[in-house]
């Protein structure tokens, strides 16, 4: 049974009773859609529509504890606090507690991963466990590339990207029927209108790829960028119009200069664009 411990992650716990009223009125995830015993992801955004921060949250008793990256949790809480006015809400802030992932194990214990299991994988995440079995943040970096989910910091910037952009439409962060949050506006015009271009895609690179942050090329043309490497394979964010007008036309796709494949999680449904017409259906 694989297990890692993370200590660059903190919790913000949000309780009181308007939580989950407040909660539902800002982030993305639909908190009606939430188990007991699942991590769901989910995001701030701004008005416009983009990315503020990024979390996994789940409940804790009869409040939410949102998982997310060691150093946005400061900032997450003052926006919370920001939001909450006079609501009965009570916000903390936890750099202790480690989060532990298991993964591998189908009856592990914790609570599951949903962006994992829509890929067909089995991961659970814990708090305030010690990890005793041999894995690393390198093999979970790795599942994450296999199954396609990205991550802020390693994938994609802060307030850079949208949500349809990492995937966020088809993982169980995005509600389309709760109704209103910040930024709901712009991602549901996006979704209606089918204007998502950038995509998360695994890459398959002929030898080592290089590093992150690296272009990925067609025909010299910059139309993505690396994010998460380890060895020849990673996950990147690219122009999936660019890509599959590439591919179709048998035109190279380079990573610096290391030839790549380029394919999309299997799980998302989606396709690569070969023509203009596809891209903008």
């Amino acid at each position: 049974m694989p297990r890692v411990r993370l200590d660059d992650r903190a919790i913000v716990s949000v309780s009181g009773k308007d939580a989950e009223d407040l909660l539902q009125g800002l982030i993305t995830t639909d908190l009606d859609a939430l188990t007991a015993d699942e991590a769901r992801p989910g995001a701030l955004l701004t008005p416009q529509g983009k990315i503020l921060f990024d979390f996994l949250i789940s409940r804790d008793g009869d409040g939410f504890r949102l998982e997310t990256a060691a150093d946005q949790a400061e900032a997450l809480l003052k926006r919370l606090t920001m939001y909450k006015l006079r609501s009965a809400v009570t916000l903390a802030l936890d750099t202790e507690t480690p989060t532990v992932i298991t993964f591998d194990e189908p009856q592990a214990s914790g609570y599951r991963d949903h962006r994992f299991e829509k890929a067909g994988a089995s991961v659970f995440r814990s708090y305030g466990e010690a990890a005793t079995d041999a894995a690393s943040a390198s093999d979970l970096d790795q599942l994450r590339i296999t199954s396609g989910i990205a991550v802020s910091g390693s994938d994609f910037a802060l307030q850079d990207a949208f949500p349809h952009d990492v995937l966020m439409d088809k993982n169980g962060a995005l509600s389309f029927r709760k109704g209103c949050y910040v930024g709901q506006e712009v991602v549901s015009r996006m979704q209606h209108r089918g204007t998502p271009r950038r995509r998360v895609v695994i890459v398959a690179g002929a030898s080592a790829l290089p590093d992150s942050g690296t272009a990925i090329t067609a025909e010299g043309k910059s139309i993505g960028t690396l994010g998460t490497v380890r060895g020849a394979s990673a996950l990147a964010i690219v122009r999936i119009d660019k890509a599959g007008e590439a591919m179709a036309n048998g035109v190279p796709l380079l990573a610096g200069d290391v030839p790549v494949t380029l394919t999309l999680p299997d799980w998302t449904g989606l396709a690569f664009p070969t023509t203009a017409d596809e891209a903008s259906a």
